[in-house]
C-alpha cells in the first residue's frame, strides 16, 4: 500500500472502533477499491479475521466479471489479494441494473458466510451505481437495511452522494461518513473498462477445456435456454460458484450442452445458472444477451 497516496482524512478514521460490515460507496472513478483495500489493511491491525467483499461485478478485483467474491484473511496477513478461503456468487451481468435482487441476495449470503467463518470485520467494496434516477440510491439503501452495516463510508467529489448520506446521517440504523477522493484516481472510459473486463475473464478461463453436460435432471436457472456463447455459472448445492462456462454447443434432443470451462468435472455441480451476457471464447469480450 506504500504507493497509494493516502489523503489525511483517510487516516483520521477510528479504525479500532470499526466492526461488522463496512459499506464503501462512491460513483465510478472515485477510488472506492483503493480506499477499500486501505481500509482492509488497517482493519487487519484490529481483527483476527477480516473479510473483503468484492461487490463490483463490472470491474472486479478478486474474480471474474458478473460475480461477487468474498476473500477471507487472518491476521497478521499482509499480502494482497488475501490468500484465505474464497466464496463467490453469480449476478449474471456486469451491472446491477436489472439484477438488483441478485446483487442484494448475493451480498447477504457472502456476508453471512464471512461471519460463519469468523470474520469480525467485512469491507464491502460496492458498485459505482449511485445515481438515484438509475436506482443506485434504492440499491444502496436496501443493502443498508439488509446487511446492517456499522458504518457507511462515501467517497464523493462534490454532493453526488448526499441523497444517500443525508438520510443515513439522520438515522440511527448506521453511521455515515464521507471522505475525499485521492488525487491519484484516474478516470477510465468505456473502452478501458471493457478491456479490463476482457482481461479478467481471460484469467478466469485459463486452462479451460470442453465439457459436455447432460442437463436432464439437473437444476437449470432460469431455464435451459443455451444460446451460443451465453455465460453460465456452475454452482454447488449452496449456490456458490465453482466456475464459469461458455456455451459452445447444444443438442436439445439429447438434452446436452457443451461448455468451455475451467471446471475439471461435474463433481459437486448442482446447478447451471445462466447469465444475461454472452462471452466470446477467443476475445473474451462480453455483450448483453
Amino acid at each position: 500500500m506504500a504507493s497509494i497516496e493516502v489523503p489525511p482524512d483517510w487516516e483520521n478514521l477510528t479504525f479500532s472502533a470499526m466492526a461488522g460490515v463496512i459499506l464503501v460507496i462512491g460513483a465510478p472513478d472515485t477510488g472506492k477499491t483503493t480506499f477499500a483495500r486501505y481500509l482492509y489493511k488497517r482493519l487487519m491491525e484490529h481483527h483476527q479475521r477480516v473479510g473483503f467483499l468484492d461487490g463490483d461485478m463490472g470491474q472486479t478485483t478478486l474474480g471474474p466479471p458478473t460475480t461477487m467474491t468474498l476473500a477471507l484473511a487472518g491476521a497478521p496477513e499482509e499480502s494482497w489479494p488475501p490468500c484465505g478461503p474464497r466464496f463467490r456468487t453469480f449476478v449474471g451481468s456486469v451491472s446491477p441494473r436489472g439484477h438488483m435482487l441478485a446483487t442484494v441476495v448475493g451480498a447477504h449470503r457472502l456476508v453471512q458466510r464471512a461471519t460463519e467463518n469468523g470474520a469480525t470485520a467485512i469491507v464491502y467494496d460496492t458498485t459505482g451505481l449511485v445515481a438515484a434516477e438509475q436506482g443506485g440510491g434504492a440499491l444502496k439503501l436496501a443493502l443498508v437495511d439488509l446487511l446492517e452495516p456499522g458504518v457507511v463510508i462515501g467517497l464523493q467529489r462534490g454532493t453526488e452522494l448526499e441523497h444517500l448520506l443525508v438520510p443515513l446521517r439522520c438515522s440511527g440504523r448506521t453511521r455515515a461518513v464521507d471522505r475525499s477522493v485521492t488525487l491519484a484516481v484516474q478516470r477510465r472510459d468505456v473502452a478501458t473498462r471493457r478491456a479490463y473486463r476482457a482481461e479478467q475473464f481471460r484469467r478466469a478461463f485459463e486452462g479451460s477445456g470442453r465439457m459436455e453436460v447432460d442437463w436432464s435432471g439437473r437444476a437449470v436457472v432460469p431455464g435451459p435456454s443455451f444460446a451460443r456463447h451465453r455465460l453460465v455459472a456452475l454452482e454447488d448445492a449452496q449456490g456458490f460458484v465453482l466456475g464459469l462456462g461458455i456455451v459452445t454447443g447444444r443438442d436439445s434432443h439429447r438434452q446436452a450442452v457443451e461448455l468451455y470451462t475451467p471446471v475439471p468435472s461435474l463433481d459437486g455441480v448442482d446447478t447451471l445458472h445462466l447469465g444475461d451476457v454472452t462471452l466470446d471464447p477467443e476475445t473474451f469480450c462480453d455483450q448483453p444477451l
